[in-house]
């Protein structure tokens, strides 16, 4: 019997003071009462429910099999594609009334204000990949208009794979892991998908894009976004007009260099998240504006291609972007499941003003993410979800029931028509389908004008300038020096000597092909007599600015403290930022006795995280720096990745270390003063020193 009554004691006191003794006052807490979802209080949160102190676990321990139970459905089913994605909110800020061509709401006034959610993500790679594989990004926006939510569902990239989604599903299982190993992910490079792309003339446009530098993005802010499809706007007086949407970042567009994109995986497989995410609790919000490509009938008649085809373009020297507004992301999720993971975007959702084309790609998007969101989701219910909902907008039917029902209806009546009351329909304010003429044989076919599939690819290969065509020589020659059969490197350098003979030899040169293939046949012949669109070229597209950049500065104790504040000073009056890498997080002493907290250690913040680094160290800290590996790396990555580097005199032994001080160029300028701070911000807007490519062979 004293046993029994001990152990209720020694229970009786854990419950007062929690697991561990001074649990309660080591954890504190903000005066919240713990209760279970069912809002009951819970007295203690660290021990099971059992019988006796060594005895089994009691059933009837609702509280642990509550909490057990959510865990155990916590996760839903990743994305089959796009599934690692960052989120953050905005609004959307129209420049102009737009009634001229649509009747949207967000389109009426100069000014409105739209709230609005994106995300943005890669394609390929699982929830757990690294941030910067060579892929697509997603760019994905919704807007919480006053008629409704309307989603822009695009990418970084303005053309796509694939001309029918039927091929959808082959098209991602050729690029996800090969089903026999479960491996590569995140990655291209490997048999199935180029064995897929080769045998798929139409993907031959898309494949040029995407062994462009435009997959490895040094920022998600950095980067255009695409709508892809031809969408249609219709105004209130019924009259369509055909449109192209397009993102354009206000910081310019910006990549990375391949070495240095496996680099950052290493040292930061989040680089992008933390990037988006940094910059936004900074005050730094990303913006993009928006603009439109508009056409009619007789241009989509007179064009040199399909306007219907998602894998082809209109140049914007052909047809010039007119900008209509900006988007601002000024605030990050407060839960990333709530809302970065549990965001449907769907491209059916549209609103009254824009509608759709027959795109075959666009119209079985359409189909498929409805379809999509029930799976991950579970439920019919999922836009019911907040970061789902409309907002600013009533909304209202006579849907009911279905797993997770989170609103309570009311009413006798869930029909129509009723004669009880309820919602109605509105003939006039409500969405209209365009009327489009439409006849025809039900076909399984594609059009004629459908199957030129090198002559864009070309133009996009010749648009770009030496430096980006060397880079894309040298992406298809890595992505196909890992396809294991011979046959199928064969057929890809076969299509590459249609798009152009000098860019397929180059790339049978460097996989070492024993004879050079002949050229693909073409469905149709090529053209060559398209001009160059420079709005293709990321290079002759580079920002103005430095503004939205990190130089890392590499300093020690001792390290002069009037030049670093003037790099501070220069770098803010920028918009850019400076972070500290010290040989200890926990900072330097400067030569004027300050301390300085340092932002990252040395081995844990190499330079692949910077655009642009600072080599500081005193006589006496560089001494220690030139024994220490990861220092010289730190110098001569930033110097093989083309960035800009300013240095003092006391930095001289470790650049000979790193093997550089001989082979310094104008880009590497030297910090005698404090006075020579901002000459070097203001080199760095260039962002690459690319003169410097053929020197390092880091292309």
């Amino acid at each position: 019997m004293s046993e029994k009554r001990d152990a209720i004691e020694v229970a009786d006191q854990k419950l007062q003071r929690g697991d561990g003794g001074e649990y309660h006052q080591i954890a504190g807490g903000d005066g919240e009462v713990l209760t279970t979802n069912q809002g009951v209080p819970v007295s203690d949160d660290q021990n099971s429910l059992r019988i006796g102190p060594r005895g089994p676990l009691a059933m009837e321990d609702f509280h642990f099999r509550e909490k057990l139970f959510h865990f155990d459905h916590e996760r839903i089913p990743e994305r089959v594609v796009h599934a690692r994605g960052m989120g953050a909110h905005g609004y959307f800020e129209t420049y102009e009334s737009l009634a001229d061509v649509t009747r949207a709401d967000l389109f009426q006034r100069k000014g409105e204000k739209t709230e609005v959610f994106a995300r943005f993500s890669t394609v390929a790679g699982n929830k757990g990949s690294a941030d910067i594989a060579r892929d697509v990004r997603g760019f994905a926006v919704k807007f919480y208009t006053r008629e409704g939510n309307w989603d822009l569902v695009g990418n970084n990239i303005p053309v796509f794979f694939i001309q029918d989604a039927l091929k959808f599903p082959d098209l991602v299982h050729a690029a996800k892991q090969e089903p026999d190993r479960g491996f590569p992910q995140a990655q291209t490079a490997h048999d199935t998908f180029w064995d897929f792309i080769s045998l798929t003339p139409e993907s031959i446009n898309m494949a040029l894009w995407i062994m462009s530098d435009r997959t490895i993005p040094r920022s998600l802010r950095f980067m255009e976004g695409f709508g892809v499809h031809t969408f249609r706007l219709v105004d209130a007086e019924g009259k369509s007009t055909f449109v192209k949407f397009h993102w354009k970042p206000k910081s310019g567009m910006q990549s990375v260099v391949w070495n240095e994109a496996l680099k950052i995986n290493g040292a930061d497989p989040d680089y992008h998240r933390r990037d988006l995410w940094d910059a936004i609790q900074m005050g730094d919000y990303p913006e993009w504006e928006m603009g439109l490509q508009l056409f009619d009938e007789a241009f989509a008649e007179q064009f040199d291609f399909d306007v219907l085809d998602p894998t082809k373009i209109i140049p914007e020297e052909v047809l010039p972007i007119r900008r209509v507004g900006r988007m601002v992301l000024d605030r990050v999720v407060d839960n990333f499941f709530a809302e970065t993971e549990q965001v449907a975007f769907c491209t059916q959702n549209v609103v009254p003003g824009i509608d759709f084309t027959d795109d075959p790609l666009l119209q079985g998007r359409n189909f498929s993410y409805l379809d999509t969101q029930l799976k991950r989701l579970g439920s019919p219910n999922f836009h019911k979800i907040p970061v789902n909902s409309p907002r600013g907008c009533p909304f209202a039917n006579f849907q009911q029931d279905g797993h997770m029902r989170m609103q309570v209806p009311k009413g006798r009546a869930l029909y129509q028509p009723n004669s009880f009351g309820g919602p109605r329909e509105a003939p006039r304010t409500g969405f209209r389908t365009y009327p489009a003429e439409v006849s025809g044989q039900k076909l399984r076919m594609r059009p004629e004008s459908f199957a030129d599939h090198y002559s864009q690819a070309r133009q996009f290969y010749r648009s770009q300038t030496e430096v980006e065509q060397n880079h894309i020589v040298s992406a298809f020659t890595f992505e196909l020096s890992k396809v294991e059969t011979v046959a199928i490197r064969e057929r890809m350098v076969a299509h590459l000597l249609t798009v152009d003979e000098d860019l397929g030899t180059k790339v049978a040169a460097g996989l070492r092909l024993k004879s050079l293939p002949n050229a693909a046949p073409p469905a149709v012949e090529p053209r060559t007599d398209l001009a160059r669109s420079p709005a293709l070229s990321i290079l002759l597209n580079g920002p103005r600015s430095f503004a939205g950049r990190k130089v890392g500065a590499l300093v020690t104790d001792g390290v002069d403290a009037e030049i670093l504040a003037a790099l501070k000073t220069a770098l803010e009056k920028e918009g850019a930022m400076l972070k500290l890498v010290a040989p200890m997080v926990g900072g330097v002493e400067a030569s004027d006795g300050t301390w300085l907290e340092a932002d990252e250690k040395i081995d844990g913040g190499p330079s692949v995280l910077f655009d642009a680094v600072a080599i500081l160290p005193s006589e006496a800290g560089c001494a220690q720096l030139v024994d220490e590996a990861t220092a010289r790396d730190f110098v001569a990555d930033a110097f093989a990745h083309l960035k800009f580097i300013a240095y003092s005199p006391a930095a001289e032994p470790l650049l000979r270390k790193a093997g550089i001080l001989e082979a310094l160029d104008e880009a590497c300028i030297a910090l005698d003063s404090s006075s020579d701070a901002q000459p070097f911000v203001e080199a760095c807007r260039k962002l690459r020193h690319w003169p410097r490519e053929t020197a390092v062979k880091q292309v």
